[in-house]
């Protein structure tokens, strides 16, 4: 059973310990006897199943918090349209004010999983390349979002309301907290639209059970698609605003 997965696990330990009184059981001499055989997480330590959401959770909070609130602070100072009257092409601006955070989301992701792997023994059985690359492209789609955000914001107040509106489902539906397969159909029709589930996916496949990149393709491809979209939107936005 997959360890990394605590409905299926919890589903086929607690068949085995079912209680059946004799007389509704029929037994055989020669019957099979079940038993569970629990892979990647066999001591079931909530830890091993925490901290690599964890680092999704951290990352999708402060990567589209502090983007949300330096831009809208940008444009409450003036300083925006400073910049817009230099000979600077929006995406190129967009992209100056979010690549320090990508240096810091990586930080983050370092000094979680350290934390993690020494404080908590949290295996680490696939390729640290692997999940660099993949908390890069979280990172990137988690920047997108926040300058989303910024394009709607008036004020930082408003920035901080929005990146919650977006934070709490994304813990509620991700399968971070709450297992997917138990959510309600529409749930996780939602689920599949935040960044949130498949980085979740990719972190736990990546870490617990030592997958790939090539195995993963499909949160990687679904990333990747919200952060194309979520970037164009933030340019379209923000080009409409300046006219």
């Amino acid at each position: 059973v997959d360890g990394s997965d605590p409905v299926i696990e919890g589903i086929a330990r607690g068949l085995t310990e079912l209680p059946a009184p004799d007389r509704l059981v029929v037994r055989e001499e020669d019957s099979p006897v079940f038993e569970v055989r629990t892979y990647y997480n066999p001591e079931r330590r909530s830890a091993v199943q925490i901290v690599p959401g964890l680092i999704g959770v951290i990352l999708n909070l402060t990567m589209v918090l502090f983007t949300a609130i330096a831009i809208v602070r940008e444009r409450e100072r003036g300083n925006l349209e400073l910049l817009i009257t230099t000979p600077v092409a929006t995406p190129e601006l967009m992209l100056a004010k979010i690549a320090p955070y990508v240096l810091i989301g990586l930080i983050q992701v370092t000094i979680i999983l350290a934390a993690g792997v020494w404080l908590f023994d949290v295996p680490v059985r696939g390729s640290l390349i692997d999940l660099y690359l993949a908390s890069l492209l979280f990172i990137a789609a988690a920047l997108s979002l926040g300058l989303l955000i910024s394009t709607l914001a008036q004020t930082q107040f408003q920035a901080m309301q929005l990146t919650v509106f977006t934070f709490l489902p994304s813990i509620l539906l991700s399968g971070f907290m709450f297992p997917f397969a138990g959510m309600p159909r529409v749930a996780q029709w939602i689920a599949e639209i935040l960044p949130l589930t498949h980085f979740v996916r990719l972190v736990r496949g990546i870490l617990l059970r030592g997958a790939g990149l090539p195995e993963l393709m499909t949160p990687v491809y679904a990333l990747a698609g919200f952060f194309a979209v979520t970037v164009t939107l933030a340019i379209l936005r923000f080009r409409k605003r300046l006219d």
